[in-house]
């Protein structure tokens, strides 16, 4: 496949996860893909190097080091057409129990990163013409959640974002669009939840339970199905489509689930 052929994509939280997944992805359409994120694992090397996707370090909570990373890569290509503001974190917590340490780190890493990400990629975009941006948000942004809060309000505004930018940003043919993925197996993000559980096994239960169709499948929802839903939204197909969230969470936020026979 050779959709993306020519399209220089940068991807945050590129290292592991949905973002490796989404890396791995856009490389195989045939764009240009840098991974970014805090670490750079040479595990990774063996899938990336055939697909030649570039792993650069950025810490996103730093404005200036995604404005030298987008900077960086627009100089090495004179291009960018794809931004996936994928990197994020969970907070598990009351209210009660959240630090003002925690809430930056939530805030900084979920709604920031994806804002001033967008900020200094819009201004190449608007250069050359359009482009495509893509946040990870969370069925959590379109149904809050009881047990994490300060991650729901973080997630709740990545998708009131990602419509404001859509509306600002239609005129200049950048489109801006969000997956909301939910519950995604094989994540450090998942794997760090279960961690703190008691019984593994009956966590997971619990978390199928709550999505009635990955229930009926009896699994989590892959890192891979999420990356094909931002490969649809970055391509021509999606080239009508922007402020819109899609949701890959087998119909976790549509409400209480029926419950079992």
């Amino acid at each position: 496949m050779s959709q993306l052929a020519g399209r220089t994509a940068i991807v945050t939280g590129g290292a592991s996860g949905i973002g490796r997944a989404i890396a791995l992805r856009l490389a195989q359409a045939g764009a240009q893909v840098y991974a970014a994120d805090q670490h750079v694992p040479q595990e990774n090397q063996s899938q990336f190097e055939p697909l030649n996707i570039q792993q650069r370090m950025c810490d996103v909570r730093r404005p200036k080091a995604l404005a030298d990373l987008i900077d960086g890569v627009v100089s090495e290509t004179n291009r960018l057409d794809i931004l996936v503001n994928n990197a994020g974190i969970g907070m598990v917590k009351p209210v009660t129990d959240v630090s003002e340490d925690d809430w930056n780190a939530c805030i900084d890493t979920n709604l920031k990163a994806a804002f001033f990400g967008s900020k200094y990629a819009i201004r190449h975009m608007q250069a050359s013409g359009g482009g495509s941006i893509v946040n990870t948000a969370s069925n959590a942004g379109l149904l809050p959640r009881a047990h994490d809060p300060v991650y729901s309000i973080s997630k709740l505004a990545v998708v009131g974002l990602t419509r404001s930018l859509a509306l600002c940003h239609a005129c200049d043919k950048i489109r801006v669009n969000a997956v909301c993925p939910g519950p995604v197996g094989q994540t450090a993000m998942m794997d760090a939840d279960l961690d703190q559980a008691t019984d593994r096994e009956l966590a997971v239960a619990g978390l199928l339970k709550a999505s009635p169709l990955a229930h009926a499948e009896g699994r989590m929802i892959t890192p891979d199905e999420v990356a094909q839903a931002v490969e649809y939204l970055v391509s021509d197909a999606a080239s009508m489509v922007t402020g819109t969230m899609i949701a890959i969470d087998g119909g976790k936020s549509l409400g209480v689930p029926p419950r079992d026979p």
